[in-house]
């Protein structure tokens, strides 16, 4: 690499001067330390469903500073987590880059860059605090994030206390890099000695699924992103699956699923399905889709991958789509009054 494109300390410390998109950090420079280190040939570069456009432009400035026998390539395959990393490009690259999530489980063969947001987040939490209690009746509140705002989380937490708010956070299990980080499908971290938590993070699902999880206590959802502040309500979504487990009642082909994404296999749980039910029959795949399941004459399928298969998608598929525990209910092992938000545990 020529000391010319090494000198160019904007683009390797901040990476910020990249032209297409000012928004967010690729860490270009440890990346480039990585390859020398290395001294790789081949890297892989994966990014998430909303940032894959950017790809190319982010594959550009890396040519621009490393030498010119190192080859990117960009991975294809759809991406949605930590969990979800394309294996067949790790293995056939000497650098594998996964870009915007934190680590799920360390690994020497992956370097992950979370792509930090630089939305303030204070305005918006301003006014959330509108929908919390007053410190001085209620101290006790707990605050949960996102990895893309998680380079902040210490000084929300230091916002919040000179307020006047006692702030309670906690790590939750292995699948959790940070202390107060949520995911879309673990939310160990809102397990915390306060009745009412305040999410700083953009989009519904994950603070559904928390008040879901932890139906004692009250949500504040502070979108930095949307610049909305909301109450998780609970109430829709659970009509939606009510409805999807009271229309599989009747099932008797079952379609269960097992996904073949190295973070999202629970092979036990789809296991027991299939030896309790002679009338289950176990699908593998790696992208579960409406379309793919057209192609299998069943009456209803159980997920046992992703919990957001199910809950995101769950109406857009042909047959009634249920998690294993709404599978319980379905099939007459459990009562009704049992459904619960599905949650992953557990790394791979």
């Amino acid at each position: 690499m020529s000391q010319d494109a090494y000198s160019e300390g904007d683009l390797r410390n901040t990476g910020m001067s990249l032209r297409h998109d000012r928004e967010w950090d690729y860490e270009l420079d440890r990346i480039i330390d990585e390859i020398e280190e290395r001294d790789a040939t081949k890297v892989g570069l994966q990014f998430p469903e909303g940032l894959k456009r950017r790809g190319p432009a982010v594959a550009d400035d890396l040519r621009e500073l490393c030498d010119d026998d190192v080859t990117f390539l960009l991975s294809g395959q759809p991406c949605y987590g930590a969990c979800d990393l394309d294996t067949y490009l790790m293995r056939r690259t000497d650098v594998f880059v996964h870009f915007g999530h934190s680590p799920m489980k360390e690994s020497d063969k992956i370097i992950y860059v979370p792509l930090f947001s630089n939305v303030d987040p204070y305005p918006i939490m301003e006014e959330s605090l509108e929908e919390l209690d007053d410190p001085d009746e209620n101290p006790d509140v707990g605050l949960v994030t996102t990895a893309q705002h998680m380079n902040l989380f210490e000084d929300m937490c230091e916002w919040l206390e000179e307020r006047g708010y006692e702030v309670h956070t906690r790590r939750g299990d292995d699948r959790l890099t940070h202390e107060g980080q949520v995911l879309g499908c673990n939310y160990a971290s809102a397990d915390i000695d306060a009745d009412q938590v305040l999410y700083v993070g953009g989009g519904k699902f994950h603070p559904l699924g928390l008040a879901m999880e932890h139906p004692d206590k009250n949500v504040v959802i502070a979108d930095p992103v949307n610049n909305v502040v909301t109450i998780a309500d609970t109430e829709k979504f659970l009509k939606q699956r009510y409805g999807a487990v009271h229309r599989a009642m009747d099932a008797d082909k079952w379609g269960v699923i097992f996904c073949t994404k190295i973070g999202q296999g629970r092979w036990e749980i789809a296991e027991k399905i299939i030896e309790e039910n002679d009338n289950a029959y176990l699908i593998t795949m790696d992208e579960v889709t409406p379309d793919r399941l057209r192609n299998f004459n069943m009456d209803a399928f159980v997920n046992t991958g992703c919990p957001r298969i199910t809950t995101d998608d769950g109406p857009r598929f042909h047959k009634p789509m249920l998690t294993p525990g709404e599978y319980e209910i379905a099939v007459g092992n459990k009562p009704l009054e049992d459904l619960e938000f599905d949650t992953f545990h557990g790394t791979w």
